[in-house]
């Protein structure tokens, strides 16, 4: 969160002339204030159903599904607590209802979509193997990861944050294609 509003906060102090020069409309962007609402999962999708959307509880949130969530924000909104049997197996399941997953995405207002994705990492490793079971993964394939609790960890977290969506976000890109330095396709793998 403070990262997301660090970077957005600089690049209007310091890029503003830049931003113009590309016909961003900063507006929007000056409007990025923490905290940054949240919304449980079950709130969002019923908020989606009641403008339009025809997701169902247990569905994953698509493109389409964050664009019309979005619409009702002017800027970044965390989705937290997602039903765990939709996200990936090493998320720290939710102590008060382990059907869902301690984990959040953060979504960019005017569209954009998710930019950054975390949760808090499963450290024990009896339930790291359960949940590595319950999604029907080849244990062998994971075992390097095992081995990260297998000798031993601590409560953490982790996240991922989608650069190329970040910076057609902030500088009201009309496709991430545009902030893409190198091509990544099938037959291309090195720039």
């Amino acid at each position: 969160e403070r990262l997301v509003y660090h970077v957005v906060t600089n690049v209007l102090n310091n890029k503003n002339k830049e931003l113009k020069t590309i016909g961003r409309d900063t507006s929007i962007l000056k409007k990025t204030k923490i905290p940054f609402p949240r919304l449980r999962y079950t709130e969002a999708i019923k908020q989606l159903q009641k403008l339009g959307s025809d997701i169902k509880a247990g569905e994953d949130l698509g493109g389409d599904d964050e664009t019309i969530l979005m619409k009702e924000y002017d800027q970044p909104l965390f989705v937290t607590h997602y039903p765990a049997k939709i996200k990936a197996f090493y998320m720290q399941p939710d102590p008060e209802d382990s059907n869902y997953a301690l984990c959040a995405d953060l979504l960019a207002p005017e569209g954009y979509g998710e930019v950054i994705g975390g949760s808090e990492r499963i450290w024990d490793l009896a339930l790291l193997e359960k949940r590595l079971e319950e999604h029907k993964l080849p244990r062998k394939d994971f075992e390097w990861y095992l081995d990260l609790r297998r000798f031993g960890s601590v409560p953490h977290s982790g996240f991922g944050i989608g650069l190329e969506r970040t910076v057609a976000w902030i500088c009201g890109l009309d496709h991430v294609r545009e902030t893409i330095p190198f091509p990544r396709l099938l037959n291309r793998l090195r720039p």
